[in-house]
């Protein structure tokens, strides 16, 4: 446990020092149980399983029990470190050099999650520790997750799921991903586009490339409809979203021999969508394209679709104009309200409460030397401090 609970770069240390390499624990979420506990929160780890997946651990702390209910959520399993060799630190060392902390989660989102914990227990022990109840109003948890990084299957969603049979619902909640752009606090994320993974097979017989007619080749019809899909815009965009996007990103067949027609080609694809679409909508966009292309050149395919991320928008109000709030008041300047980005669970968390998300600078997330500034993290316990004496205050 730290020797001081206020130093978010001493807990960002710690954590960053737990080698939590998705979906490995590592020893991080007890880590931050040791340092909540104390301060009165009711700390519930919860192992959560599925046929054909690992196992995950996670962690559900709460302090108060009445309203608002503010839910901090994160994760704290990286992605794997690559060549260690590569690193100016050891990755999990959590070294601090010329003013930057360096390590795997520093700023996806050991970091996020240290600072808000650092604001928490600051502000807890402002308020009269537990001999107060810890809070002069409302309630404050901690949805913290071991598989963000991973499936995204046994984490967040069942969590939540478990919240709400318990009648543990937050009434807002508030992300810690790394979604400043150029400043701390630059951006605030209010929304997400929508992703889903496209595993699209076409069909052939293997043969003799010089016997071609022997053969039914499938690669240039798997790369029609690539580009197909990829050339043929979804949309321009909606009042709070960028256009939507394909993107092929991997290419396979079986074999590797140069003389060799493959009896299947395949193709994975990254859809990201806006609020135009909902997934049923971009499935059947993809099939109705794959099927015109497939009567043209006589293919025959198979379509498979995968990922959990939903589409969504939290519109402006009371959450937003907190932190936004918070953030003027720390830094000066007034965050642009954006939707870019990647998915995250925050698309989980919209189905039960209104969710925004504010973090550390994302420029070295799943970087090589992954780091980031010590002043960053007192700015951004300074912001979550604020936001929480504004909140709850």
């Amino acid at each position: 446990m730290p020797s001081h609970i206020h130093d978010p770069v001493e807990i960002a240390q710690g954590l960053i020092r737990c080698r939590s390499v998705t979906p490995s624990e590592g020893g991080a979420l007890s880590y931050l149980q040791a340092i909540l506990e104390p301060a009165g929160f009711a700390c519930h780890r919860l192992t959560m399983r599925a046929p054909g997946t690992s196992d995950v651990e996670n962690l559900y702390a709460r302090l108060g029990t009445g309203r608002p209910h503010l839910c901090f959520a994160g994760h704290t399993d990286v992605v794997p470190p690559g060549d260690e060799s590569a690193w100016t630190r050891p990755p999990f060392a959590a070294d601090i050099l010329d003013g930057l902390l360096y390590g795997r989660g520093a700023v996806d989102m050991k970091g996020g999650i240290a600072c808000f914990a650092a604001a928490a227990l600051g502000y807890i022990r402002e308020a009269g520790g537990r001999a107060s109840g810890g809070l002069p109003r409302g309630s404050l948890s901690f949805l913290i997750t071991g598989d963000e990084e991973g499936p995204g299957v046994n984490g967040t969603p069942k969590v939540l799921e478990w919240m709400r049979e318990r009648g543990e619902a937050p009434d807002a909640c508030l992300v810690g991903e790394p979604t400043s752009s150029k400043a701390v606090g630059d951006e605030v994320k209010i929304g997400r586009r929508g992703s889903v993974t496209v595993e699209l097979t076409v069909h052939g017989k293997q043969g003799h490339a010089a016997y071609g007619h022997l053969a039914e080749n499938p690669v240039p019809k798997l790369a029609r409809m690539i580009d197909r899909l990829s050339a043929t815009p979804l949309d321009a965009g909606t009042a709070r979203f960028q256009p939507s996007s394909v993107e092929a990103t991997v290419v396979t067949v079986p074999n590797s021999a140069s003389n060799v027609i493959p009896a299947w080609a395949r193709a994975l694809l990254s859809i990201r969508y806006n609020d135009a679409h909902a997934r049923a909508s971009i499935e059947a966009w993809v099939r109705g394209h794959c099927e015109a292309v497939a009567r043209e050149l006589a293919a025959r395919f198979t379509l498979a679709f995968s990922g959990t991320h939903e589409v969504f928008l939290t519109e402006p109000g009371p959450l937003a104009d907190a932190l936004c709030g918070a953030v003027q008041a720390v830094t000066g300047r007034t965050p642009a309200l954006t939707t870019n980005g990647g998915a995250s669970d925050a698309s989980f968390i919209r189905r039960h409460c209104p969710v925004v998300e504010l973090g550390l600078l994302n420029t070295t997330a799943h970087q090589v030397d992954e780091r980031v500034p010590v002043t960053d993290l007192v700015a951004l316990t300074a912001i979550y401090r604020r936001l929480l004496e504004s909140y709850l205050g």
